[in-house]
């Protein structure tokens, strides 16, 4: 419920306005999970919220500890689905990578999690829960705070984007976690209407496109949405997303053994990156399977950067974290034992 939702239910009930404020600041900036705790709130005004609402919050079921400091959440819902959310350690920031769905409704072959029927979307406080059980755990674990939030986890976030942008409203508020927009990342395989409305709606955060090959014939192949979602439908939203925002786009970049790892790609990326200024971040394979995507060698690579670069293209290599716990990029399948609930 919105604060007004709250303020008129408390009016409605002969309670005093303010009592909605006190509410809702247990419920976000505390994220308190259940009416008890309300300290301030009296014992008759409890049990009324009681009567009449739920918390449903999130259970981290199950967390797991990698070697490299990552830490893979398996996130219980309330009615009992699985999600997987990532806290990613580094010597200068601690990340929290989020899932927005249950599943994947898209089809990536390299995924894992496009293995997994969609089942729902995520509301916005299933989102923002995420966040705040990564933002404790960096407390408790590091002894550091919560630096940045990529939606990077679980679905695709611009198939959910009320949600997802609700979600984000209220972790940069000061009545939820106050974080500043520019630290938060979201990521999208690049749904070209939606690139378009994210920049007529203003968004402050980043944009980053899971582009992984240039030319129509190879992203079709890797992700079949590129079928009704071609390269030039994509680049077109990006110049609308730049002229309206004035931003750089990322591009997430992985580089596959016969599949892209030759100059023709390579040059092919470097041209679609002159369509508006951007940067490259190529990401190191995490395999799901023995199938037929294999990590490029080490001078595909190198092949990648010296061409981006003497394009004067940012291009950074992205080593993965949390590999040994499945907690890397595209590995995210629910493979614990809580996640057979979502896999009927």
């Amino acid at each position: 419920m919105s604060l007004t939702e709250l303020e008129d239910f408390f009016l409605a009930k002969g309670e005093k306005k303010f009592r909605a404020k006190q509410v809702y600041e247990w419920l976000w900036n505390k994220s308190l999970k259940n009416f008890d705790e309300m300290s301030n709130i009296s014992l008759s005004t409890r049990n009324m919220l009681k009567d009449h609402f739920v918390i449903n919050h999130i259970q981290v079921d199950l967390m797991q500890h990698s070697s490299d400091g990552t830490i893979k959440n398996a996130v219980k819902l309330f009615d009992h689905k699985v999600v997987e959310s990532v806290l990613i350690p580094t010597s200068k920031r601690i990340t929290a990578c989020v899932s927005s769905q249950v599943g994947c409704s898209l089809d990536c072959n390299f995924c894992a999690t496009a293995r997994l029927k969609r089942m729902r979307n995520l509301n916005p406080d299933e989102i923002y829960d995420q966040v705040v059980a990564i933002k404790d755990e960096a407390e408790t674990y590091f002894q550091r705070p919560l630096t940045n939030i990529v939606f990077m986890g679980m679905g695709e976030p611009l198939l959910n984007y009320a949600n997802v942008i609700e979600a984000i409203d209220k972790i940069t508020s000061p009545e939820g976690l106050g974080m500043a927009p520019k630290r938060i990342t979201l990521s999208t395989v690049g749904i070209p209407k939606m690139i378009r409305k994210m920049a007529d709606d203003g968004v402050k955060f980043n944009l980053a496109i899971s582009l992984h090959s240039a030319i129509n014939e190879t992203r079709s192949r890797l992700m079949p949405i590129n079928d009704s979602n071609p390269l030039e439908e994509l680049a077109e939203a990006l110049k609308y997303w730049y002229q309206k925002t004035k931003r750089k786009v990322t591009y997430e970049y992985v580089i596959w053994q016969n599949i892209n790892d030759d100059e023709r790609h390579a040059k092919a990326l470097a041209k679609f990156c002159k369509i508006i200024p951007s940067k490259v971040n190529i990401i190191q394979y995490n395999p799901i399977d023995e199938g037929e995507f294999r990590q490029a060698s080490q001078d595909a690579v190198d092949l990648y950067v010296k061409i981006l670069e003497a394009e004067g293209i940012i291009a950074k290599v992205r080593k993965s974290r949390g590999q040994d716990i499945d907690a890397a990029c595209g590995q995210l399948a629910n493979k614990n034992e809580v996640a057979e609930l979502t896999k009927v």
